[in-house]
């Protein structure tokens, strides 16, 4: 019976790669000359530092620009509330969000079970099973869950026949 996985991957070395790049683009800019604006990498967690909101605006144009030129969907990035921290700067974490969370992939499972597709759908840790009898129900399973217009991106793997 075919099948396919559902799931939400980014990939790190590239994150690392667009984050090195950010780095090295604010340390050449000439209005981040003599800040102290920084940005860096633990696990899962970018933690960016910024004098001020412009500048911590800048960073997050920055950091979208250099993950999509990497192949990484900025979908992947989720800001968190801007903190205020020692001598009148700002910091911010930003998750990478990895993997299908139970939420969504509850919702992923109920919309298409709506859509009268032919395919049964599998939660299964932070990924989704999908199998059906014909691989055109397959197809259509995939075209239906990106017309959900969903924020975080998902690939689409493993299919099998």
């Amino acid at each position: 019976m075919p099948s396919f996985d559902i799931v939400s991957r980014a990939d790190m070395p590239e994150v690392d790669n667009a984050i090195a790049g950010v780095a090295r683009e604010i340390a050449q800019r000439f209005d981040f000359k003599g800040s102290k604006c920084t940005i860096e990498r633990k696990e899962l967690a970018i933690t960016i530092n910024a004098d001020d909101d412009l500048k911590l605006k800048q960073m997050h144009e920055l950091l979208k620009v250099h993950a999509t030129r990497r192949k990484v969907d900025a979908g992947v990035f989720s800001f968190g509330t801007v903190e205020k921290a020692s001598g009148n700067t700002v910091r911010q974490v930003i998750t990478i969000r990895q993997g299908v969370d139970r939420e969504l992939a509850q919702k992923i499972v109920k919309e298409i079970k709506g859509s009268k597709l032919k395919v049964q759908v599998a939660i299964q840790g932070d990924e989704l099973r999908v199998s059906g009898k014909k691989r055109d129900d397959l197809q259509d399973a995939i075209a239906h869950v990106r017309a959900m217009g969903l924020d975080q991106p998902l690939q689409y793997v493993n299919f099998r026949d």
